[in-house]
C-alpha cells in the first residue's frame, strides 16, 4: 500500500510539474506555434471549414431531395352535407337508398320530398403517411451558386494566409518588445550601480570639502530619474509579456522563456539584399482577396441575371391513407389506400414589374465599385512596397548611426566623469553627458527593434513567407 501511495505522489508530483513547466521559445518556434494557437489563426482556419460546408451545402441542393410527410386526424365533429330529398323515388325509402348507393350513413328521419336529407361523408378517423421525391433538373442560379461558393472559398484560403501573416507580424513585434524591455531594464540597472557609485565617490569628496553641495544633488536628481525608469521599465517588461502570450495564444500569466537575444535578432533581420528585391504584386495577399472580391461580384451579377431564366424540377409522390371510425389501423383488418404520382414542373419567370432589373443593376453597381476598389488596391500595394523599403532602409542607416552615437556618447560620458573627478568639469556638465548617453541607449534599442519590425512589414508586402495551408490540412484539423 506504501508502494502505491508513493508511485500515486510521484505521479501528481510530475503532473503538477508538467502545468507549470515554462514554454520556451526561438523567435520561429514562436511564429510557428502562434500560427497554429493563436485565437485569429484558429478562427480563421474555422471560417474555411464553415465554407467547406456551405459549399457542399450548394452541392446538395441540386441533389434528390425526400421528404416524409404523417398524418393523423380525428374528426370530433364530422361536417354534414345535405342531399335533396326529391332526387330519390320514395322518400319513406331515403335513408336505406341513400345508404345503399353511397356507401354511407344517413342522419336523422325521413323528410318530404320538398327537403333534404342529412348525410355525413367519410369517416371519424384516418391515418396517412406519403414521400415525396423532388429533383432539380436545370436551374441557372444552381450553377452559379456552386462558382459563387467556389470563389468565396478561394477567398478565405487567402484571408487564412494573410491572417498568417499578421500573426507573424505581431509575433515578431512582440517578440522584439519583450526583448528591447528586458534589455532596458539590464542598461538601466547598470546605469543606476554607476550613479551610485559616482554619488558615493563624490559624496565623500563633499565630505572633504572639495566639492559643493550642489554637485551631490545633481547626481541625486540623476539617480532618481533612472530609478523611476527603471520602475516604469519593469512594468513595461511584464506587459510585452502579457502581449507576447495574448499574440501566441496561450494564457497571458502563463510564463514564457525566448532563447533569442536583442543583438542576435538584429544581426540576422540585416539584409541589403532584401532592398533589391522587385515587388511581384500577384503574389500580394491584398492584391489577391481584391481580385477574389471583384470575382464574386462578377458571380453575383450572373447570378442576379440567371433569375429570369427558366427552371424546371421534377418530382415522385407515393402514398398510403387508412380509414376507420376506431382508432384501429393496426389491426390485420385494416384497408390501405395507396396512391402516387409522377410530374415536371416548369417555373418560367413573365413579368417582375422591374424588380429582376432593380437587382441586376445593383449588381452592376457593385461590380464596377469592386472593379475600382481593385484599382486602388493595386496602387495602394506598390506604395506599401515603397514605404516599405524605405522604412527598411533607414532603419538600417539609423542603427548604423545609433552604434556610432553610442560609442560617442560613452566617450563622452567617460571624460565629464574623469574632469569632473579632477575638479575640471561641473555637475551640471556631467549630468548632461550622463542624460545624453542614457538617450543614445535607448535610441539604439529602438534602432534594433525598427530593424526587426521594418524586415516583417517589407517580408509581408512581398509575401516571402511560405505560410500557406491546403484546404487539406485545415480539414484534417476540423
Amino acid at each position: 500500500m506504501k508502494k502505491y501511495i508513493i508511485i500515486l505522489c510521484a505521479l501528481v508530483s510530475l503532473q503538477g510539474y508538467g502545468q507549470d513547466k515554462p514554454y520556451t521559445f526561438s523567435l520561429q518556434q514562436a511564429i510557428s506555434f502562434a500560427i497554429d494557437s493563436s485565437y485569429a489563426t484558429i478562427n480563421s482556419r474555422r471560417e474555411i471549414s464553415k465554407v467547406l460546408k456551405r459549399k457542399w451545402e450548394a452541392t446538395a441542393m441540386g441533389l434528390p431531395q425526400i421528404d416524409a410527410n404523417f398524418s393523423y386526424q380525428n374528426n370530433l365533429s364530422q361536417r354534414v352535407s345535405l342531399l335533396p330529398a326529391a332526387a330519390f323515388d320514395n322518400t319513406t325509402s331515403v335513408i336505406n337508398t341513400v345508404e345503399e348507393f353511397f356507401g354511407i350513413q344517413a342522419t336523422g328521419t325521413p323528410i318530404a320530398p320538398q327537403g333534404f336529407v342529412p348525410i355525413v361523408f367519410g369517416t371519424k378517423q384516418n391515418l396517412g403517411a406519403s414521400a415525396t421525391l423532388t429533383q432539380l433538373i436545370f436551374d441557372g442560379s444552381y450553377l452559379y451558386a456552386l462558382e459563387g461558393v467556389k470563389s468565396l472559398l478561394s477567398f478565405n484560403e487567402n484571408l487564412n494566409e494573410k491572417t498568417n501573416l499578421e500573426v507573424r507580424k505581431q509575433v515578431i513585434e512582440a517578440y522584439a518588445n519583450v526583448l528591447v524591455a528586458d534589455a532596458f531594464i539590464a542598461i538601466t540597472k547598470n546605469n543606476i550601480a554607476n550613479l551610485e557609485k559616482n554619488l558615493f565617490e563624490a559624496t565623500k569628496v563633499y565630505e572633504n570639502g572639495l566639492i559643493e553641495q550642489q554637485a551631490i544633488q545633481q547626481l541625486e536628481i540623476t539617480l532618481l530619474d533612472e530609478k523611476t525608469q527603471l520602475s516604469n521599465a519593469q512594468r513595461s517588461f511584464n506587459i510585452a509579456k502579457q502581449l507576447l502570450n495574448l499574440t501566441l495564444g496561450i494564457r497571458v500569466d502563463k510564463n514564457v522563456v525566448l532563447t533569442n537575444t536583442l543583438e542576435g535578432l538584429t544581426s540576422e533581420n540585416i539584409s541589403l539584399a532584401l532592398l533589391d528585391n522587385t515587388l511581384e504584386i500577384e503574389k500580394n495577399l491584398d492584391y489577391k482577396l481584391a481580385e477574389n472580391l471583384t470575382s464574386q461580384r462578377v458571380i453575383e451579377l450572373k447570378l442576379e441575371q440567371s433569375q429570369g431564366m427558366p427552371s424546371l424540377n421534377g418530382f415522385i409522390d407515393y402514398g398510403s391513407t387508412g380509414f376507420g371510425n376506431q382508432f384501429d389501423f393496426f389491426s390485420s383488418n385494416q384497408n390501405w389506400y395507396q396512391s402516387s404520382a409522377f410530374g415536371i414542373t416548369l417555373n418560367v419567370p413573365v413579368f417582375s414589374s422591374g424588380l429582376r432589373n432593380a437587382r441586376n443593376q445593383q449588381a452592376k453597381i457593385a461590380l464596377d465599385q469592386a472593379k475600382t476598389d481593385f484599382n486602388q488596391t493595386i496602387q495602394r500595394v506598390k506604395l506599401d512596397f515603397e514605404r516599405a523599403k524605405s522604412n527598411y532602409q533607414y532603419s538600417l542607416e539609423r542603427y548604423q548611426n545609433t552604434e556610432k552615437n553610442l560609442v560617442l556618447a560613452r566617450s563622452i560620458e567617460h571624460k565629464n566623469q574623469v574632469k569632473f573627478k579632477e575638479g575640471l568639469a561641473t555637475s551640471f556638465d556631467l549630468r548632461q553627458a550622463q542624460s545624453q548617453l542614457f538617450r543614445v541607449q535607448q535610441q539604439h534599442l529602438n534602432a534594433m527593434v525598427e530593424i526587426i519590425n521594418a524586415k516583417a512589414e517589407m517580408e509581408t508586402v512581398l509575401n516571402t513567407p511560405n505560410l500557406r495551408m491546403s484546404v487539406e490540412d485545415i480539414k484534417n484539423k476540423y
